[in-house]
């Protein structure tokens, strides 16, 4: 299998990356570590002296050897330089959100398919045991009918988090704590249960004097006729990511744990089983799984056996857009103050932007 030769650009979240490359050191090396300063580079790389570094994204595009692009920058650069990164013949890896607009999104969509070049967006929460089980249980038949499900993302951020000059504000973040923090358990939601219906949203500003939202209540109804709600804050006193589905055979409880508010999946998850079904035909089918590679280092993992054409479990573009709808439409509800279904299309009066006029 070839090594995939990566670019890191941005030195924040870039930091998280570089350590799960180095999990998956036999499928990638990390060619060059690009960010505003050589200070903030070499926090990261310390005693490594065979990345190179650079101070200039312009210059890591031209060199030929280098196969992908990992952008891990602030929000509202996220669409040039994946544009950028895609123009000049490079794979591109993108944290989240993959872009400010579906219109964005549209387009970054059609400059992939004339590059041929693919755009891998970023979730890294897909990834780890308690997903895997949970997968395995539904993929068994043992599951059955999902009912309702309960999503909180009650973190903890301040005035430390928000002197970064771009956070907090429409035109840095493009968004508050819909988009930055529950977006990944939103499409933790999409991943189990399939697509939004519709949703109402109710969205306000209580614990920061930010310009965004930062707490958020959510009534969404999916497809499939399952009921969820999920709890946002930015005011608890510690971080906290937690989900709980039932099904009629089964009830699923994540963790809770304040140590893995950012990797829920490796959590101590439970898995009660409900008449008709045992709980030792439950805990059979968990017995036989596997733990995975979890978090980023899960999702490199996928991403490479993708580009080598074998069977993969990425996150794909797809995936992105129905992220991107969903705040589109959390959006628009929270402003007309009445329930939006979903997709959204062309016609929708966000479509092109949710930043207020």
């Amino acid at each position: 299998m070839k090594k995939y030769q990566v670019a890191i650009i941005g030195t924040n979240i870039g930091a998280k990356h570089y350590e799960d490359f180095k999990k998956v050191s036999n499928r990638f090396n990390i060619h060059t570590l690009c960010g505003l300063t050589r200070e903030a580079i070499d926090k990261i790389l310390i005693t490594n002296n065979e990345t190179k570094v650079s101070l200039n994204f312009d210059d890591v595009l031209k060199i030929k050897e280098i196969d992908i692009i990992d952008i891990c920058l602030p929000p509202h650069l996220h669409f040039s330089a994946c544009k950028k990164s895609l123009e000049a013949g490079k794979h591109v890896i993108c944290e989240k959100p993959l872009v400010s607009s579906l219109k964005e999104f549209d387009e970054l969509e059609k400059i992939s398919k004339e590059t041929g070049k693919i755009i891998f967006p970023v979730f890294q929460y897909r990834y780890g045991l308690g997903f895997s089980q949970l997968k395995e249980l539904i993929k068994s038949g043992l599951a059955g009918k999902p009912l309702v499900a309960s999503l909180e993302t009650h973190w903890n951020r301040g005035k430390e988090y928000y002197s970064k000059v771009w956070r907090g504000t429409w035109a840095g973040e493009q968004g508050g704590a819909i988009l930055s923090h529950s977006i990944h358990i939103h499409d933790l939601i999409c991943m189990i249960l399939g697509p939004v219906s519709n949703v109402y949203a109710k969205l306000t500003t209580r614990v920061n004097d930010i310009e965004v939202e930062d707490c958020a209540a959510l009534s969404i109804e999916m497809k499939n006729g399952t009921l969820v709600t999920s709890s946002v804050t930015l005011g608890a006193a510690n971080d906290i990511s937690r989900i709980r589905f039932c099904f009629d055979r089964l009830t699923v409880e994540s963790g809770a744990s304040p140590d893995k508010p950012y990797n829920p999946a490796d959590d101590e998850w439970k898995f009660l089983a409900r008449d008709p079904v045992t709980q030792n035909q439950i805990d059979e089918v968990l017995s036989k799984v596997k733990k995975p590679k979890s978090w980023y280092a899960g999702m490199f993992e996928e991403i490479a056996n993708n580009l080598d054409g074998i069977t993969s479990d990425e996150v794909t573009l797809l995936d992105a857009r129905k992220s991107l709808e969903f705040v589109t439409a959390v959006y628009d509800s929270s402003r007309q103050n009445k329930n939006i279904s979903l997709p959204i299309d062309k016609d929708n009066p966000l479509y092109n932007s949710w930043l207020p006029n």
